[in-house]
């Protein structure tokens, strides 16, 4: 479990990226105009971009000795 607020804020992040590239998926799949295909395709873009950078920021916390520290009984 974490303790820290910001390592709780990253978690967070990691997670909405991947609903948001879930989403873009299947949105893209049921997409019925070519508006849609754009925003989901912006969509699917920004959730990798996002997911890449909360992910590095992750690491860095972990390299510092952060995260470890906020973390009870919970694999990283």
């Amino acid at each position: 479990m974490l303790k820290k607020k910001c390592d709780i804020n990253i978690a967070q992040t990691i997670d909405l990226a991947q609903q948001m590239i879930k989403l873009a998926q299947t949105g893209y799949e049921q997409r019925e105009d070519p508006g849609c295909g754009v925003m989901y395709g912006i969509l699917l873009d920004s959730g990798y971009r996002l997911l890449d950078l909360a992910q590095k920021e992750k690491y860095a916390h972990i390299q510092k000795g952060w995260w470890e520290n906020s973390i009870k009984k919970e694999t990283i």
